[in-house]
């Protein structure tokens, strides 16, 4: 019984939303596109979260734009780009690959790569033991007085 309610509560409490119930839209439709759009907007206070699980200000502003914009009849990508527009690539969670921001789509697999060829470089120099040299005359001759020592 114990387990069942706080399985129930836990269930409920991950369904919470930060959006409050005077921003949903009447048209089930047009909310449905308001939340799919705000699922891929960054919060620029929080930066973790989308701005429909932010409970900052700017992201309840942001909330308020996109369903503003979805009423107006804009298209998706026309809410996205009217966002982009005024904050930046920063609010896109998948933000377009570009010429701008080339070095940090491909810093990651680049650092990736390097780090295998340096990884595997290192391993390999580790497996290989240095071969053993001949001790020269005069090491030998040393090596009889200290052993004769004994």
């Amino acid at each position: 019984m114990r387990w069942g309610a706080l399985v129930a509560c836990l269930l409920i409490a991950g369904q919470v939303w930060a959006v409050q119930p005077d921003e949903v839209l009447s048209d089930p439709a047009l909310e449905a596109r308001a939340r799919a759009i705000s699922k891929e907007l960054r919060c620029p206070i929080c930066q973790s979260e989308n701005i429909d699980e932010s409970n900052a200000g700017v992201a309840r502003d942001l909330r308020l734009v996109v369903r503003e914009r979805l009423v107006a009849g804009d298209t998706d990508r026309q809410v996205v780009d009217f966002v982009v527009a005024r904050y930046g690539e920063y609010v896109l969670f998948r933000p377009q690959f570009s010429l701008g921001n080339a070095v940090l789509w491909l810093a990651g697999p680049l650092f990736l790569l390097l780090g295998l060829v340096i990884s595997v470089g290192f391993i390999r120099n580790r497996a290989t033991p240095a071969k053993p040299q001949a001790l020269s005359a005069t090491e030998q001759e040393r090596l009889a007085k200290l052993l004769e020592k004994d």
